[in-house]
């Protein structure tokens, strides 16, 4: 707990500008990559469903 303390307190690591900076990046890809991503979780889904049918049948 107390290593967790000195990374919030310390102040030559990122700053609370860069952190917002790659949040905006990582929401603006989600938003351009969003069919691609759900389809991908939709097969996933999928195949866990499947595999797990397997199982229990």
């Amino acid at each position: 707990m107390n290593i967790i303390q000195r990374f919030i307190q310390e102040e030559d690591g990122v700053g609370v500008v860069e952190i917002i900076l790659i949040l905006v990046v990582l929401i603006a890809l989600v938003a351009v990559f969003k069919n691609e991503l759900t389809g991908l979780v939709d097969n996933i889904f999928k195949k866990i469903k499947s595999g797990a049918e397997g199982i229990y049948n």
